[in-house]
């Protein structure tokens, strides 16, 4: 299953020292994380993407400026299908940035997508009439009751203002299980430490949190 972070601080803090250690969370999962990667971040107001089909690991960061507000997502595709760059996350609607990690089994919904994740993202949307940490609880609540099983729905919603970062998983907690930091004033949170790890929190399980961007 895929690999999530999501970086912000006051100021710019450099998007390839993160992005480089995030990178090698990927590279020694024990699921493959090979499918491409992508990440999303702000510049003057403006979400600006770049997505790859190379490995995370095998890619170069020097290109990305300081930031101080980003996301990145390393893919696992499902059974090794769809593999192609317009699959990898972020995914967005012009106000909403998505980066998704888990795995929903038997789903009976109907949604446009073109990979699980999007049509998740897309399901959740639907029930947002300007609460999201409703419009979260009641597209996840839906989804538990039209699905057979569920591995785990882990992922992350985020505007220009704030973000919310959604927890579910059943089983790995060792893996499915995210993690957050608080270091020189810089807020991370990532599918695996990185860093000094023993500084990392687990984030609990079944819970919706919300992040102001500058708090």
């Amino acid at each position: 299953m895929c690999r999530l972070l999501f970086v912000k601080n006051d100021a710019p803090v450099s998007m390839q020292h993160h992005l480089e250690k995030f990178a090698q969370t990927a590279k020694n999962s024990p699921e493959d994380q090979s499918h491409g990667w992508g990440c999303a971040w702000l510049e003057s107001g403006e979400w600006q993407f770049y997505h790859s089909i190379k490995p995370i690991w095998e890619d170069c960061f020097e290109r990305f400026k300081p930031c101080d507000y980003f996301l990145a997502h390393a893919r696992s595709a499902y059974r090794n299908e769809g593999i192609e760059v317009r699959n990898n996350m972020p995914f967005d609607d012009g106000e909403k940035v998505f980066i998704f990690n888990g795995e929903l089994q038997g789903v009976r919904i109907r949604e446009a997508g073109r990979i699980g994740a999007e049509r998740v993202f897309n399901f959740i949307k639907r029930f947002d009439n300007g609460d999201m940490e409703l419009a979260i609880q009641q597209g996840i609540d839906h989804l538990v009751r039209k699905s057979r099983y569920i591995r785990a729905m882990n992922f992350i919603i985020a505007t220009a203002n704030e973000a919310w970062v959604s927890t579910t998983f059943n089983e790995n907690p060792e893996y499915f299980q995210l993690h957050t930091k608080l270091i020189d004033g810089t807020y991370i949170v990532s599918s695996a430490p990185y860093e000094k790890s023993s500084d990392w929190t687990p984030i609990e399980n079944n819970i919706i949190m919300r992040i102001l961007r500058s708090e």
